[in-house]
């Protein structure tokens, strides 16, 4: 009976994963707000959608093209970015490109991508998606995060316990250990698939709500494209040009 208390620890590993993992889904999925869109109506605007879409990198991004197709940034398929026209105050987020280029007026886009994806407005706006129930707070991505990490750490140490735990006896008597370690094995395994399949596609940046928003979006607009699927909705040479 060596393999009990082995057994003891596989439940304990397992279980602990699995609750702190459903959890972490419940609280992101959880409003933080009242879900609305911006001055009280249902829609997004376009910087919002590439925010709940693809999170702060996708607002740099969409930012860096709405400028190169204003003709006030060219984005090189070579991945530098060269400021054509500083004249004009610009939105918040242009500013920041701005600032992230340099006086110089050119600098490489993998540089100036993160830099841009960090200022001010970025993290106001992300603060504005959360209290409007549309966004998923930091704390809760990362609590997400690591309760998915838990229930792996659970399955693998399970499985090795389990391993272990059949080693330990003979033959003859593995069938009953295999079936003992099989229902936490299971269990955090199942965790571990129902998490992959609906926690991270809602809980990476955007709600419920935010999620029902953006597939109402129209693709229509480029920009509007870009902002909810990404660089497959771009050109090829934008494409390589945001490439890192």
């Amino acid at each position: 009976m060596l393999w009990v208390p082995l057994l003891l620890v596989a439940y304990v590993v397992a279980g602990t994963g699995c609750v702190r993992a459903c959890r972490a889904a419940l609280a992101a999925a959880r409003p933080h707000g009242t879900a609305i869109g911006p001055s009280g109506g249902t829609g997004l605007t376009v910087c919002e959608a590439a925010y709940l879409a693809g999170g702060p990198l996708r607002v740099a991004d969409l930012t860096l093209v709405s400028m190169h197709r204003a003709h006030r940034l060219l984005l090189a398929r070579t991945g530098w970015a060269t400021v054509l026209d500083a004249g004009g105050a610009g939105d918040a987020w242009e500013r920041a490109v701005l600032e992230a280029v340099g006086p110089e007026g050119q600098s490489p886009v993998p540089a100036v991508r993160p830099v841009v994806a960090a200022a001010d407005s970025v993290r106001r706006l992300a603060r504005e998606l959360v209290a409007r129930g549309l966004a998923v707070s930091e704390e809760c991505l990362k609590e997400v995060e690591a309760g998915m990490r838990a229930v792996r750490a659970g399955f693998l140490s399970t499985l090795l316990l389990g391993t272990t735990a059949a080693l330990l006896v003979p033959g003859s008597e593995r069938a009953p250990v295999v079936a003992a370690f099989s229902l936490p094995l299971l269990g955090s395994g199942l965790c571990l698939l129902i998490g992959r399949i609906e926690v991270h596609p809602y809980t990476r940046w955007a709600s419920p709500a935010g999620q029902r928003l953006l597939s109402g979006l129209s693709p229509a607009d480029p920009l509007t494209a870009f902002a909810v699927r990404g660089p497959a909705a771009l050109e090829p040479e934008l494409r390589a040009a945001l490439r890192d």
